[in-house]
């Protein structure tokens, strides 16, 4: 009975994966758009790596990567219009997506590498990009996130 529960608690752990949270995060074509991601540093030992993907966070790594730090520097990014500004060694991890398109639509994951099984801190965003509509030049600069002609 005692390896029938522990079997069950097993699967389920495998196919539940980690809890995540998230956020919705909404943009214009042609603008910047910040996806937050953070993590807690109270010492130096806390800094650890960290990965952005494309679709929702597996149980490990990422999938589709866009971007993967060792905690200090960015030490690998697919394009780059995809950067992190943010203070990596303070754990500001967020994703900057510059001069987005219709195309970054989508589901991005962040995890945030924790020792030890099950642990890392995942979380799913869904990032939607739209067409922007220009009215007049304070609008337009607004809503298509370029300089007003």
């Amino acid at each position: 009975m005692s390896s029938y529960f522990c079997m069950n608690w097993i699967l389920l752990i495998l196919f539940t994966g980690p809890t995540v949270s998230g956020s919705l995060v909404k943009g214009r074509v042609g603008q910047n758009i910040t996806v937050p991601c953070s993590y807690t540093v109270n010492r130096i030992q806390d800094i650890t790596s960290m990965c952005w993907g494309r679709d929702s966070c597996p149980v490990s790594k990422c999938y589709r990567t866009i971007i993967w730090t060792d905690g200090w520097k960015v030490t690998e990014q697919y394009n780059s219009r995809y950067m992190l500004k943010g203070n990596l060694l303070r754990g500001d991890v967020s994703l900057t997506i510059v001069n987005a398109e219709e195309a970054d639509s989508g589901i991005y994951c962040c995890r945030v590498e924790i020792a030890g099984w099950f642990n890392d801190q995942t979380s799913n965003h869904k990032v939607v990009i739209e067409k922007g509509e220009c009215r007049g030049a304070l609008s337009c600069q607004y809503y298509c996130g370029k300089p007003a002609a």
